[in-house]
C-alpha cells in the first residue's frame, strides 16, 4: 500500500488534509511540526457525508507514556494503555497518519476502527 499524501494546511488550531476520499482535521499541539506529530485527535469527513473520529498515537509514544506511568503510578503503574477510539500507528507524522486512514478506507476497515460521530 503506497499512498501519496497531499499537503495539508493550517486552519486556526486545525491541520487539514484533503484527499479524494476524505477530509481530515487534525488537532496537534500549538506550534507542533505536522511531520513529528505522535499523538493527535483527528476528525474525518467522508465523501458520503459521515463524520468519524480517532486518537492516533504512535507505538513509540505509547511506550513513553507507559514508562512515565510506571514511575507515577498511573494506569496500574504503567501496566496498560487505553484511550477512547484509539488507533496505534508505527510512524509519526500527519502525512503517515493520513496514509493509514486512506489505507483503512481502501481495505474496508475504517468503519470498524474509527468512531462514528453522526449517528
Amino acid at each position: 500500500m503506497s499512498h501519496s499524501t497531499p499537503p495539508g494546511n493550517w486552519d486556526g488550531p486545525w491541520y487539514r488534509v484533503q484527499t479524494e476520499q476524505f477530509e481530515a482535521a487534525f488537532l496537534p499541539d500549538a506550534g507542533e511540526d505536522p511531520e513529528t506529530v505522535n499523538n493527535v485527535d483527528v476528525f474525518v469527513d467522508l465523501k458520503d457525508g459521515s463524520r468519524w473520529s480517532a486518537t492516533i498515537i504512535t507505538l513509540a509514544q505509547v511506550e513513553i507514556l507507559m514508562k512515565s506511568w510506571a514511575a507515577s503510578g498511573e494506569a496500574l503503574g504503567g501496566r496498560y494503555f487505553w484511550c477512547s477510539d484509539g488507533l496505534i500507528v508505527r510512524d509519526a507524522g500527519i502525512s503517515n497518519m493520513t496514509q493509514v486512514l486512506a489505507g483503512l478506507i481502501e481495505t474496508g476497515e475504517f468503519t470498524q476502527i474509527l468512531q462514528r460521530l453522526d449517528e
